[in-house]
């Protein structure tokens, strides 16, 4: 494969951290039962959040099977291994004995006499919370070095032709989500929980296929014109999708008439078709719109991994106190937004970047983590 550099793939990264950046920011004000929760909820905020929540990891971890292709075609199956083990496995333990207990903390401030007992009784606990995100990415990037090997092996050669032969159709990237549909929904009949283990194959399998899904289109030109060509087409299967979740989420109560199986069944279904659509419709318009990766665009590449890494600890850390301001929400979530993002991006620019050390710990390139 030719050394090209997929300046969507660098845009949508970043763009989607944000997103989920973004989320987390106003989760203090949805009145979902974050970690930290203001006193007065919006629905509205709320009606709003759910419907991203459809689109951002999925197409998330598209781009990380994406990247992790064009990796492999690269380096060796070792190198490529090796480095995911300094970049996100020791990142990962390092953030799970010292970023995470602050949110532990503050969430349940009653059990600790400080933060300093806190650490005591957490450090060794390695709860992932957020960073669960991060352990999937393990998994899947050591399920990428034999899946690559088959991608292209003659049998990988022959289905990636039948996909490229199916995806220059209209609606042919768009039809693959009867087979995401498929799994998904079996899955999710028997294993019903949302809970963010690796081994609820309902939600990991689930993101695996976007994983997955990122590697075989990377792999073919074809297909990932198709994705260009086709994103008005995939724009409008997008639009039809929304249409249809939000007319199921704001549907009349039907618990008389339809079990509540069959109505999680509707509900996973519509959940699917936004993220299936909305997945076709961001990187069709990404390849043509963001033919560039400026320098900025670079540095925020590059930091964008220590930024996801801290964020929603920075953001538990001042909730805790803006939330009891006598302010409105307006007030409260944009003073939210301006300070922790200003202290994320301080932190990821003039204490981690410029370090070997920190650089190392939070997954930047370095000697040892190439």
């Amino acid at each position: 494969m030719e050394q090209i550099r997929y300046s969507e793939l660098d845009w949508l990264r970043v763009l989607l951290i944000l997103a989920v950046f973004l989320h987390h920011v106003f989760m203090p004000f949805n009145g979902d039962g974050w970690h930290v929760m203001n006193n007065e909820s919006s629905k509205l905020l709320d009606d709003i959040m759910v419907y991203f929540e459809q689109l951002r990891l999925q197409t998330l971890f598209f781009v990380a099977g994406a990247g992790s292709f064009i990796l492999l075609q690269r380096v060796s199956v070792k190198a490529f291994l090796v480095s995911k083990f300094h970049r996100l496995f020791v990142p990962l333990i390092i953030a799970m004995m010292f970023i995470v207990p602050p949110q532990n903390y503050y969430e349940n401030i009653g059990d600790y006499q400080g933060v300093v007992d806190a650490y005591k009784k957490l450090v060794l606990s390695f709860d992932a919370n957020h960073l669960w995100f991060i352990e999937f990415l393990i998994i899947f990037m050591i399920m990428a070095a034999p899946l690559n090997r088959v991608l292209n092996s003659n049998l990988g050669e022959r289905f990636i032709n039948k996909l490229s032969r199916l995806v220059v159709i209209q609606h042919g990237l768009f039809s693959l989500v009867l087979l995401v549909l498929t799994v998904r929904l079996s899955l999710k009949w028997a294993m019903p929980s949302q809970s963010h283990n690796i081994e609820n194959l309902s939600v990991s399998v689930f993101f695996l296929m976007f994983f997955v899904a990122g590697m075989c289109f990377i792999k073919s030109p074809i297909i990932w014109k198709a994705l260009a060509d086709n994103r008005s087409t995939n724009l409008k299967w997008f639009i039809f999708s929304s249409l249809l979740f939000y007319g199921y989420y704001f549907k009349p109560d039907i618990s008389a008439y339809v079990s509540l199986d069959i109505r999680w069944q509707l509900w996973w279904l519509v959940c699917t078709l936004v993220s299936w659509s909305g997945l076709l419709t961001l990187v069709g318009y990404a390849s043509v719109m963001c033919k560039s990766t400026p320098k900025w665009l670079k540095t925020a590449n590059e930091l964008i991994y220590p930024f996801y890494i801290l964020h929603q600890t920075i953001i538990v850390v001042f909730a805790y106190y803006i939330v009891q301001w006598d302010a409105g929400i307006a007030v409260k979530s944009l003073s939210l937004l301006v300070a922790t993002f200003s202290v994320c991006a301080a932190t990821c620019y003039f204490a981690i970047k410029p370090y070997w050390v920190t650089r190392y710990l939070f997954g930047l390139r370095t000697k040892i983590g190439r």
